[in-house]
């Protein structure tokens, strides 16, 4: 939870310049206003160079605030940034700031302040599981990264604010009827064996006259995203769907359940781990992550639990390459000839080497590449020889194999909860457009 809390600021992407095309539409447009075509700007003509500051509804955003949440950010991702993302970093907390304090203010106007004791209770459980029982720790921690406890209370506050409220005015005026989930178990049943994929959504809104920079800034945030940077973050950063406070994970679904056929068709040729966007739908932008695949309510091979022996070999430092590769082809001979797994142990000290046992290692736990292997194997076969003359060779021998149980789906009261879930998302956008609209908000 540490984490998925740290990754609230996420990098920016603000919008670039503006592709050709896009630029003769616009002076097209300007045409039509009677602007002239030579422009002499008598202001400030970057807005990014202002001091990021904000009062919203009378509440400050302090310069403090923007430095704080940013540490939170860098600290996430681990990695450097350039000047010009720095600019679009700052900005985007700013504009996430100002949504977390219009969300606290919604709240407390309906006389649900929440108390700072729940604030701090949550604080301290997530010190516990990081931080071995030490709120002191992480607020070291924090303050060593260049942020606060106080910017990460603040952040906690609103998230559970805006649950409450959402709990109280949005959730009991949503009505799933038991005739749409059963229709959906049926739809399941009817889908067995076909594949159902685990995917996680960055969703951008976008109007007709947004679209261009919206665009531009969902290439960036795919741009930092490719190198290297936290799907995760990046989605409670940036995502305007309910998602975002999960790190943009929309559970196992069926494609159907995306409700478009752009985003059905992109998903479908996906592999795990491959990132593609920004992709075009009604309403805005979507970046799509496939976390992982799987087959409708059957069992997933890579849910066996294994027993495995580890057989490995070593070499002294200073061994020539030429010796370290007759010392392999030695030790990969002589472990096609050991007999089962009884037969590792005085196999391997015949050959110099050690082995470990491991009883409980799910398949999918291990790298891809192993687990391909692995399911291929029958107990007491070995996989080929892996590793490096400097960490080492090895090869893993299987000695067990207990198997899933066939997959049970989804029950009544789960899938009830998804579709409620589904719809409580789209009051909530809704809902926090009207709070942006009726705002009143200086920048400073």
């Amino acid at each position: 939870m540490f984490s998925r809390l740290l990754s609230v600021a996420a990098a920016a992407g603000l919008a670039a310049t503006p592709i050709v095309g896009q630029a003769q539409q616009a002076t097209a447009q300007g045409d039509l206003l009677g602007l002239p075509s030579d422009l002499s700007m008598l202001g400030e003509t970057d807005p990014n160079r202002r001091v990021a500051t904000a009062l919203v509804n009378g509440f400050v955003i302090t310069e403090t605030d923007v430095n704080h949440r940013v540490a939170l950010l860098l600290a996430a991702n681990q990695r450097p940034v350039s000047d010009e993302e720095m600019i679009r970093i700052r900005m985007q907390v700013l504009r996430n700031l100002i949504d977390e304090t219009l969300q606290i203010q919604a709240a407390e106007a309906q006389e649900m302040e929440l108390p700072q004791a729940e604030v701090d209770q949550t604080y301290n459980r997530v010190a516990a599981q990081n931080f071995e029982q030490n709120p002191r720790a992480m607020d070291e921690y924090l303050r060593s990264i260049g942020s606060s406890p106080e910017s990460l209370k603040r952040q906690i506050k609103g998230e559970m604010a805006w649950n409450n409220l959402l709990r109280r005015n949005v959730s009991p005026f949503i009505n799933v009827s038991a005739e749409e989930v059963n229709e959906l178990i049926e739809r399941l049943e009817a889908s067995r064996g076909t594949e159902e994929y685990r995917l996680g959504e960055i969703y951008l809104s976008a109007t007709p006259e947004t679209q261009a920079a919206v665009e531009a800034n969902a290439n960036k945030i795919v741009e930092q995203l490719r190198q290297g940077g936290s799907f995760v973050a990046y989605a409670r950063q940036f995502s305007e769907a309910s998602t975002a406070a999960v790190g943009g994970d929309l559970g196992w679904i069926q494609l159907a359940q995306l409700k478009n056929a752009e985003l059905e068709a992109v998903a479908r040729e996906m592999n795990p781990g491959q990132l593609v966007g920004p992709i075009r739908i009604p309403g805005g932008f979507s970046i799509l992550y496939l976390i992982d695949k799987r087959q409708v309510l059957m069992a997933d091979p890579r849910d066996a639990v294994l027993s495995l022996k580890q057989i490995q070999i070593t070499f002294d430092p200073g061994t020539s390459e030429a010796t370290a590769q007759q010392r392999v082809a030695r030790f990969t001979e002589g472990v096609q000839a050991i007999r089962g797994c009884g037969d590792a142990e005085n196999a391997a000290s015949a050959l110099g080497a050690t082995v470990v046992t491991n009883d409980q290692i799910r398949v999918r736990s291990l790298p891809d590449q192993l687990q391909n292997i692995l399911l291929q194997l029958q107990v007491g076969q070995s996989t080929p020889p892996f590793g490096s003359f400097e960490e080492g060779v090895r090869v893993l021998m299987l000695c067990g194999r207990d198997d899933p149980q066939v997959a049970e789906g989804p029950d009544f009261d789960q899938l009830m909860g998804q579709l409620e879930n589904e719809r409580v998302e789209k009051r909530a956008q809704r809902y926090l457009r009207d709070l942006r609209n009726d705002a009143y908000i200086e920048y400073n």
